[in-house]
């Protein structure tokens, strides 16, 4: 049966809201009530759907290599994951997606039941009956962790998804009177800037099918394989390859493939799809691993249990439903990306294009890296130890294959995306933070990189800094590889390898050279030691000048691995902080043309919609101002985070922008690129129970309201904490962190 949202919500939001009230009532009572959060019951799926979010809706498992839901017809920025609030066409259900990003790519192995004769194509908006697709109710579209169901109004079939990690189990209910039941395998449309070379469809047995799909876009070189097993027999294949219908084989660049079904008194259809990146062989392996029979139900279920268990290792408490639901419906988001890329004997498809044998890691794909570097990684080192093998294996495995660590990567290609070298904080913070086991390799990776003379790197290792007069964005690439170098060094020191730390310590230093004391911004400077004279704080012109997706006054404040260095520039920290104080008191635009969509979510000329601003507001509690941080925390947390369809202000960007959130509402950030320096800030959990390396680690927040958000006193296992920040070993040992609120503002 397919439940509505609204009858769903109505039965599993009382339930959430009387463990919230309980919670609330008796804080004495945390560790029961505790047992009775669900998880689940507070993750709104929705939630950045709309607006600018690009947020995957569909089915899926933490983590999970099929990420299954539907693809619209539309393509274009909004429709980056396939799917957007606004427009409720369906093209089919696709296994693959991206979840927030700003490009758009997958929507591999599209699959879409039929009545009747279709025409093998995406279609147009203006034809019902052009193309396959068709409107999906959304009185009855539904979705929560792990399923997703929808009804197709063109062909009167009740559709639902579930998964485990590596195969897609679909049910499909069609009309009593349908005579001509099919499922039609799309291997053309995938998303946006995603186009096939190469597809194959051959029909196994009456009830399975295998194949792949080739294809470029944002990856250049993407290959998916695929096993496919029906509950009911099927009467015939047609594989319609370039144009041309041939019966149970077919090969082309435009590939179709029309399942039709056997006569059957049976509606209901169930049809698993299992995917691998290596080979068909590999799909078969994977459906004969996690394959959990028909009982479609039972798999449902199992998929929301893992759910439930990931999002479990946080469980907090507040009085305001909507911060559950926030919080949530984040974690939920931080755990798409990176996914499974590997089969479950371990082989995975390499970043050097080849098909790589098991190392002991499970390897990932979608690396976002320049966004994830500043929040959803440091996250996942505190609660999901587990996942690091993973991560660092599939790094190095990345760094080995391709000679640089990854900047953005997808499905074994680099794409290069963004700036700087993203990959190096990443690897830098989980090798302080205890998580590499061969730390000299690692290390060599990240030497290696840093010193790759490529993407405006070459002029650092040969200037000292990036002339702008020798490439655009030089100011943005300039300041990440500043904290990149920085994290190298860190390293170096903890190595023991003073001549490297010394080496890159400086080279972090380059922001100085950007900095122009006479206007107090970074600016591009060329190779005379002039500043650009085609000059506008306030302008931002999309990768065609000295920044990226941001302007001057977001930039200036990207030194988060120096702010005391950062300081000196301005000539002191009262200069300072009248500078930081001015950011948020200008006006919310932002001159230029083509400008980034991306600079959005603006309190003044702070845009909390885009990564480089992250870290600003958490500038005030390194120099001991908490007192200026938390109303604007709050501000962004209550103003910029809503549990609506556009609930975020900003792309999702794998997670980035809801870890920010999550961190932000315990009451702490890491700042600082790597290392574990978490600062505090204003928190807007009542309690927290996080589940760390070698433990539980309890937050208690006393007198927390909307009036009391100044921290008053803080402490650590019944000692008071005297520093501004909490150390990653701290909270990884598990322990007691007490904080008392109040209204009164109080420097920590």
């Amino acid at each position: 049966m397919i439940m509505s949202k609204k009858r769903w919500m109505s039965v599993v939001l009382p339930v959430a809201l009387l463990s919230v009230l309980m919670w609330g009532c008796d804080k004495n009572a945390k560790h029961q009530e505790s047992e009775v959060i669900v998880p689940t019951d507070y993750v709104d799926p929705w939630i950045g759907t709309g607006g600018h979010g690009h947020v995957f809706l569909g089915a899926s498992v933490p983590w999970g290599m099929v990420q299954l839901g539907p693809t619209s017809i539309t393509t274009g920025w909004d429709w980056c994951s396939g799917y957007h609030v606004s427009d409720s066409t369906v093209i089919g259900f696709s296994h693959t997606h991206l979840s927030g990003t700003g490009i758009g790519d997958l929507l591999d192995i599209t699959v879409m039941p039929v009545v009747g004769e279709v025409t093998y194509a995406r279609g147009n908006h203006e034809d019902l009956n052009s193309g396959l697709w068709s409107y999906s109710r959304r009185s009855v579209e539904h979705v929560e962790p792990g399923y997703y169901a929808t009804h197709l109004e063109r062909y009167g079939i009740d559709v639902e998804l579930t998964t485990t990690n590596r195969i897609g189990y679909h049910k499909y209910t069609y009309p009593a009177d349908a005579e001509e039941r099919a499922i039609v395998f799309d291997l053309e449309n995938g998303g946006n800037w995603d186009k096939a070379t190469e597809s194959y469809i051959t029909m196994v047995s009456d009830s399975k099918i295998e194949g792949y799909r080739f294809s470029t876009g944002w990856a250049k070189d993407q290959k998916i394989y695929f096993a496919v097993e029906l509950s009911q027999p099927m009467s015939q294949l047609t594989v319609i390859a370039d144009g041309k219908p041939i019966e149970r084989e077919g090969k082309g660049e435009i590939v179709y493939g029309r399942i039709d079904l056997a006569p059957s008194d049976g509606r209901e259809v169930m049809m698993k799809v299992a995917l691998s990146p290596t080979s068909i062989e590999g799909a078969w392996k994977n459906m004969s691993a996690e394959d959990q029979g028909w009982s479609f139900d039972e798999v449902r279920a199992a998929a929301n249990s893992l759910w439930n268990e990931e999002l479990g290792k946080i469980k907090i408490g507040s009085s305001q439903p909507d911060v559950m639901k926030i919080f949530y419906t984040g974690l939920y988001h931080t755990m798409f990306a990176p996914y499974t890329f590997s089969d479950v004997d371990g082989r995975y498809y390499g970043a050097d294009q080849q098909v790589h044998e098991g190392k002991g890691f499970n390897n990932l794909t979608v690396f976002s890296l320049w966004d994830t570097y500043r929040a959803s990684q440091p996250l996942m080192t505190l609660i999901h130890p587990e996942m690091m093998d993973d991560v660092v294996g599939s790094m190095m495995a990345i760094y080995n294959e391709q000679g640089e660590l990854p900047v953005w990567h997808l499905t074994g290609n680099e794409t290069y995306t963004m700036v700087g070298a993203p990959g190096i904080p990443v690897l830098a913070d989980a090798i302080l933070k205890g998580y590499v086991t061969d730390k000299e390799a690692a290390y060599q990776a990240l030497k290696a990189s840093a010193m790759k003379p490529a993407r405006g790197n070459d002029y650092r290792i040969e200037y000292g800094y990036i002339p702008y007069d020798k490439m655009q964005e030089s100011v943005a690439y300039d300041l990440e590889y500043d904290l990149a170098d920085w994290s190298v060094a860190q390293v170096a020191k903890a190595l023991g390898y003073e001549d490297d730390y010394t080496y890159f310590f400086e080279r972090s230093k380059s922001y100085h050279k950007h900095f122009d004391p006479e206007t107090g911004f970074m600016r591009g400077i060329d190779l005379q030691s002039r500043f650009n004279p085609d000059f506008n704080p306030m302008a931002s012109t999309h990768r065609n000048d000295d920044y990226c997706e941001g302007n001057a006054w977001q930039y200036t404040f990207l030194v988060p691995h120096d702010i005391p260095g950062l300081v000196e520039c301005f000539g002191g920290e009262a200069q300072f902080i009248t500078k930081l104080d001015s950011l948020f008191l200008l006006p919310s635009e932002v001159e230029g043309y083509d400008i980034s969509p991306d600079i959005s979510g603006l309190i003044g000329q702070f845009a909390h919609g885009n990564e480089p601003s992250h870290h600003i507001l958490y500038i005030y509690s390194v120099l001991g101002q908490q007192a200026k941080a938390a109303p604007l925390l709050r501000q962004v947390m209550t103003e910029l985070y809503h549990a609506d369809y556009d609930g975020l202000s900003g792309n999702e960007d794998a997670g980035q922008m809801s870890a920010w959130y999550i961190l932000s509402a315990l009451g702490f950030y890491q700042v600082e690129p790597a290392g574990g320096r978490f600062y505090f800030g204003s928190p807007m959990i009542d309690s927290a129970e996080l589940k760390v390396r070698d433990g539980l680690f309890e937050i208690e927040v006393l007198d927390n309201s909307k009036d009391n958000i100044y921290i008053q006193n803080i402490t650590l296992n019944g000692t008071p904490l005297t520093e501004r920040y909490i150390i990653f070993e701290q909270i990884a040992k598990g322990g007691q962190l007490v904080i008392e609120m109040g209204s009164t503002p109080h420097n920590w």
